[in-house]
């Protein structure tokens, strides 16, 4: 028997909006007597349970539906809310005027705040000069912008009138922008003058015009000045800055109500085997998906301020803003985390009494390698929550978390991704947390692990799949008229199932446990080998800072070749290589010890911070990368290529 590292207090169980809703339930439907079975009579009673979430979370509309779901049987092809007239934008601005909405940080000691009074009167006046821009519902409007209260006002003002948010940050180059962009065909791009990241000033015009002058179908550029009151646009075609193209004094906004299924996001796949995949999701179905996760799984009121380090090329950027659905605060923040000091984002915590704190388990791996012990240096007395995403947790970050953060605290590890703007597995304030492992799936999803033969399994690794529709499917893929990109992306390994791509395990306990993504599975003699797996391990070694792993065609076989960065003056001589090679073996197995391990510089990773194992894998093979541009240090691929060791 497992015990948990974190349990949840009988009162903090009691207060929580998932046990209020689970109580409303019991009400009508008494066999749910706790969060197991109410997950699983979520999945077996659909209609019941997106009925009731939509009105516990007090859906906003102008016209109700007229059924929950149509071609209940089809995955994909189901309807949601059927004949319903609603908002996003509407949904997220329906908090008291006095109630704070928006902090804005960055680098710089500048604060900034927006009460929802001042968000709606922002998004009214943005709203309206869309309009007068010819922006009609279902056009694109880009955003190439840091992490900042002005991005909130620009999507919320598109969504508000019917038209498509699509955003990269502006750490992206302009070959990897219109990559992005170019297909999606954009009426207003919204930029920054640039940003700043550990203190240097990085200007962003140049790039700004040259995707003015690329993209055809811009007709006005929107120009939020951030690094200079008054930029110079003599470059930049048909530009403006913000506040003169808000210079109205409209103070209602004009929402147009649409379907449930209209056009609401344009996210972007990584892009590292090609041109990104740009994937468009729903108004209703990402809003309903979003505020469920919020309240009932995240716990987040009015009284919470939500943070999550991200920026607005990453979809917890709009997982983030989502936040504001339940009249919440969040804390925009754009540039480095360790800048001005490595304690940054834990003094932001104290200052701003964050509730709600996501990031990356990098972000945790980094601060742990630094020896950081956040509980001495800082209160964090409002801290109820942690949240990360981006890799799987390991197990020895969650020690690091209650013995070095705050040992009562809520830590989950969530998982979802891009595909479903959302999560499959998340957190829960009722259920206790488990060392390595995710608390839970999430309601109205009905997640599996399935073997090769596509069979259900328990405490088996699998792939995730989902195996009934949900809300937050995307609704088609850009430029894919017949779906072909879209069902080859899903739906092509089980039939009428989503596979998520993941490697993964489901326990007896209901929790889970993710060990990479599976197109990155090893497979050294037959036996599927996770990279988190190893990763994991080698994290435990003091001098490894960063890790990649893939497998390496060799003799009609697979070998595993482990790259390491190292500490700076640290080099992988004979007894490091055996050190790291036996705590493999020993907490792992044999098949997972690499036939090589070799020493690197610096390791690939796209631009929302995530290794790329393919890309690694495609270098050492001889095989292109197809779109080097997705990656934010492309340079480091270097590293990997002509290896003597591999030949």
């Amino acid at each position: 028997m497992i015990d948990p590292i974190w349990v949840p207090s009988k009162s903090r169980i009691e207060r929580s909006n998932m046990m209020r809703f689970m109580t409303a339930l019991q009400k009508q439907y008494p066999e749910i007597k706790n969060y197991q079975d109410l997950y699983q009579w979520s999945i077996n009673n659909t209609e019941k349970f997106w009925k009731a979430i939509w009105e516990f979370c007090d859906v906003r509309y102008k016209k109700s539906y007229d059924k929950v779901i149509v071609d209940g049987d089809k995955l994909p092809g189901a309807k949601w809310f059927v004949g319903s007239k609603i908002n996003f934008a509407e949904n997220l601005l329906k908090a008291d005027d006095t109630q704070l909405a928006i902090i804005g940080r960055s680098e710089r000691p500048q604060r900034s705040t927006l009460n929802y009074r001042q968000l709606r009167n922002n998004v009214a006046r943005m709203s309206h000069a869309l309009i007068d821009s010819g922006v009609k519902p279902g056009d694109r409007v880009a955003g190439y912008l840091p992490n900042i209260p002005e991005t909130v006002i620009s999507m919320l003002a598109t969504a508000a009138v019917g038209a498509v948010w699509s955003s990269c940050s502006e750490d992206f180059g302009v070959r990897g922008v219109l990559d992005r962009f170019g297909q999606i065909e954009p009426t207003i791009l919204i930029a920054a003058d640039g940003y700043s990241y550990q203190g240097k000033e990085i200007n962003r015009i140049d790039n700004i015009a040259t995707l003015s002058h690329s993209i055809s179908s811009i007709k006005k550029v929107v120009v939020i000045p951030f690094l200079e009151p008054e930029p110079d646009l003599t470059s930049i075609d048909h530009s403006i800055l913000f506040d003169h193209f808000i210079d109205n004094h409209f103070d209602n906004i004009p929402y147009v109500h649409v379907d449930f299924d209209h056009p609401l996001f344009i996210l972007y796949s990584s892009g590292t085997t090609g041109k990104p995949k740009c994937i468009v999701h729903g108004c209703g179905g990402t809003f309903i998906q979003l505020i469920k996760e919020h309240m009932l799984h995240i716990d987040v009121t009015k009284s919470d301020v939500v943070f999550y380090f991200t920026t607005c090329g990453w979809m917890m950027w709009n997982w983030l803003v989502a936040a504001l659905a339940t009249g919440a605060t969040i804390v925009t923040y754009d540039g480095s985390p360790f800048y001005p000091a490595s304690s940054q984002l834990f003094d932001l915590t104290d200052q701003e009494g964050i509730t709600v704190f996501g990031t990356s388990a990098k972000y945790l791996a980094a601060i742990q390698k630094e020896e950081m012990v956040p509980m001495l240096s800082h209160k964090l007395s409002s801290l109820k929550a942690i949240l990360s995403t981006g890799s799987p947790l390991m197990p020895e970050q969650f020690d690091y978390v209650y013995q070095y953060i705050k040992t009562d605290v809520q830590l989950s590890s969530i998982s979802g991704g891009t595909d479903i703007v959302s999560c499959f597995q998340i957190g829960n304030p009722i259920l206790p947390v488990y060392r390595g492992e995710l608390q839970c799936r999430g309601l109205g999803l009905s997640i599996e692990v399935f073997n090769d033969e596509g069979e259900s399994v328990v405490n088996e690794k699998g792939e995730l799949v989902c195996t009934k529709p949900f809300p937050s499917i995307p609704i088609y893929f850009w430029d894919d008229d017949d779906n072909t990109k879209f069902n080859q992306a899903y739906f092509a390994k089980f039939p009428n199932t989503w596979a998520h791509s993941d490697y993964a395990e489901l326990t007896e306990r209901g929790t889970m446990i993710i060990y990479g993504r599976s197109d990155a599975v090893l497979n050294p003699g037959g036996a599927r080998i996770g990279t988190a797996e190893i990763y994991r391990e080698v994290e435990k070694i003091h001098h490894v800072l960063e890790s990649i792993v893939v497998g390496q065609e060799w003799e009609g076989d697979t070998r595993i070749i482990l790259f390491v960065k190292l500490r700076d003056g640290v080099e992988l001589n004979s007894d490091l290589q055996n050190e790291i090679k036996q705590l493999i073996q020993k907490n792992a197995s044999p098949r997972h010890v690499p036939a090589k391990i070799i020493q690197v510089e610096d390791i690939p990773r796209t631009i929302s911070g995530k290794i790329v194992e393919l890309a690694v894998c495609n270098v050492i093979h001889n095989r292109p990368v197809k779109n080097i541009d997705a990656l934010a240090n492309p340079e480091a691929l270097e590293n990997f290529r002509n290896i003597p060791d591999l030949t």
